[in-house]
């Protein structure tokens, strides 16, 4: 090994070990019998039996993930027709405007996008109504607002290195615009679909500012369960908890690299 590469290795093992050993030690004091998260004392799984007792945090965790799958789904619908906008149709009528409103969310700060939000809805419950309360619904309209434009920026980047020649061949044979977007299109843009998805919902479902500020009383979601227990203090279930997620990410990580490879090997 050239010696000139010893310092950008020993920066990257540092880098790397930065990021994962906490996540590491975590897994480990998961398991541990004592309820003190940084005294080994010996191994347990009695705090994964406490966690799924805990009804609060299955609650909010069921509550953050219906929101975040609802936000994702719409998220891309939106995201996909904005991109479609932007890209296929180049000079319209606000297209400025568009850009701006879809760059804002990439830029503006956590707490003045909740902060606005609360107002919003406040505002709208006077005036018309709706919506009654704060809970879900406001929660997963905070959540797409911001969400969208992320997808788009993804869906966009692909829809503008496509080729159209084969949108352009499939219409001279006499298909409609919208069966050879379905046909054709779609399963091009597929890859970004599913990442912009899988982004906004990682990004909904780690979200604590937003939802802070557009929550109601009976609509906690898990980031605000987790940062509000510790305060108080780290709990084992909370490192259990964690333990599951980075367990359900590493699985659907394998799952999605094993398909690509053998897609991959198919062609």
């Amino acid at each position: 090994m050239k010696p000139r590469r010893w310092p950008l290795l020993t920066v990257l093992a540092f880098g790397y070990a930065f990021l994962y050993v906490p996540i590491l030690l975590l897994i480990i004091y998961s398991f541990n019998e004592s309820r003190l998260v940084t005294v080994w004392t010996g191994f347990s799984t009695k705090w994964y039996v406490e966690l799924f007792r805990n009804q609060q945090l299955l609650d909010a965790a069921w509550l953050s993930v219906r929101i975040a799958a609802v936000n994702a789904t719409l998220a891309v619908v939106l995201g996909t027709l904005a991109a479609n906008a932007l890209v296929r149709h180049r000079n319209f009528r606000g297209r400025t405007g568009l850009e701006l409103l879809l760059t804002a969310p990439l830029v503006m700060p956590d707490v003045i996008i909740g902060l606005s939000l609360l107002l919003l809805f406040v505002a709208m419950q006077q005036t018309i109504g709706w919506p009654d309360g704060r809970g879900f619904t406001t929660i997963t309209i905070a959540h797409v607002t911001f969400s969208m434009a992320y997808v788009a920026v993804v869906v966009r980047a692909r829809l503008s290195q496509m080729d159209r020649s084969l949108e352009e061949a499939a219409m001279d044979l006499g298909a409609r615009p919208l069966r050879v977007y379905l046909t054709i299109t779609l399963p091009l843009i597929a890859p970004a679909l599913l990442s912009g998805w899988l982004l906004a919902f990682t990004l909904s479902l780690d979200d604590l500012v937003i939802a802070s500020f557009v929550a109601g009383p009976g609509s906690t979601t898990l980031p605000m369960v987790i940062y509000s227990s510790v305060r108080m203090g780290v709990s084992p279930q909370i490192n259990a908890l964690a333990t599951i997620i980075v367990a359900i990410v590493t699985l659907a990580v394998v799952i999605a690299g094993i398909s690509m490879r053998a897609g991959r090997e198919a062609r």
